[in-house]
């Protein structure tokens, strides 16, 4: 899948601007990509400077939305009916060189990846948004990645669903 040359301007947003909500309704979505992925329908939506991951009961978003402090856990669990989410997030600082090379690495991963949706925000090749799934033997997973190029930031989220 090629990723998606998005018209609208990068939001000067940073790291500790997201939040992490469950349960929220669908935002206004730049790209959206649905499918099956182990039984389960998944919407894989891409917001500005941001995303939400639907699938089975769970409404994950990642964003900065209004009214709501900044700011990821490193780790969220819950329950949902048959169903155990576990949530990660880690925000890691590189230097110029490596956070290029990192960029790249999830560029060219989404661009090859069967189940992914990414998109690049216009005037920097490096202000990416990029979201994967895979199947599990008991559930499915998804990754994520934010790139800020005006901080050298990443974020990258994990999150497992799994039948109880």
């Amino acid at each position: 899948m090629s990723g998606i040359a998005l018209t609208v301007p990068y939001l000067d947003t940073d790291a500790d601007q997201l939040s992490f909500v469950l349960g929220r309704p669908a935002r206004e979505a730049l790209a959206v990509r649905d499918l099956a992925v182990g039984g389960l329908d998944v919407q894989l939506r891409l917001l500005g400077a941001s995303h939400q991951v639907f699938a089975g009961p769970v409404q994950e978003t990642v964003a900065c939305l209004p009214g709501v402090e900044g700011g990821l856990p490193d780790t969220a669990a819950q329950d949902f009916d048959d169903w155990h989410y576990d949530f990660g997030a880690r925000v890691r600082r590189f230097g110029p060189r490596e956070f290029s090379a990192r960029v790249a690495r999830i560029r060219s991963r989404s661009e090859v990846h069967p189940r992914a949706l990414y998109g690049v925000f216009p005037g920097s090749p490096e202000a990416v948004t990029a979201l994967t799934v895979e199947r599990e033997s008991a559930g499915l997973s998804w990754r994520t990645w934010h790139t800020y190029p005006q901080s050298r930031r990443i974020v990258a989220t994990h999150t497992r669903l799994e039948a109880r």
